[in-house]
């Protein structure tokens, strides 16, 4: 497989329902898998999850021993409208990742804007390049 292809096969994802073999909702409603990409750097790595109509209030990003969880809800759009059309399902969002011992907990950072989740998880300072001086 060309390098190429393989890199747009990993690119492309849709909106995946959670399915009930991996685990049960405790919230009622659709829940999904929202698509995050995953970026790294010697000083850190990005996570940027798509959450769209999820608002800062209703996002909720928990962190225990080894995993991080992004759990998201999406209200349901005013009861005065009428849908005519529609190709987004309204529902929940839902995403673990399992992190090494090589992210400093202490220093994650989270923001939230039109939809977009940006997480930094910074790389602990052990394991962050250095250069080593020469001494005579």
């Amino acid at each position: 497989m060309s390098k190429n292809k393989e890199k747009s096969e990993l690119a492309l994802r849709e909106k995946d329902e959670i399915k009930r073999n991996e685990g049960e909702h405790i919230r009622p409603g659709i829940r999904y898998s929202p698509r995050v990409d995953i970026y790294e750097t010697e000083q850190a790595i990005s996570l940027i999850a798509d959450l769209p109509g999820v608002a800062e209030e209703d996002l909720d990003i928990d962190l225990d021993d080894r995993s991080l969880t992004i759990t998201g809800q999406v209200k349901e759009p005013d009861s005065h409208r009428h849908s005519v059309y529609t190709e987004y399902g309204i529902g929940g969002f839902n995403r673990s990742f399992k992190l090494g011992d090589s992210i400093d907990r202490s220093k994650i950072n989270a923001s939230l804007k039109d939809g977009v989740l940006t997480l930094i998880l910074p790389k602990a300072d052990r394991l962050k390049p250095r250069k080593i001086e020469i001494t005579s």
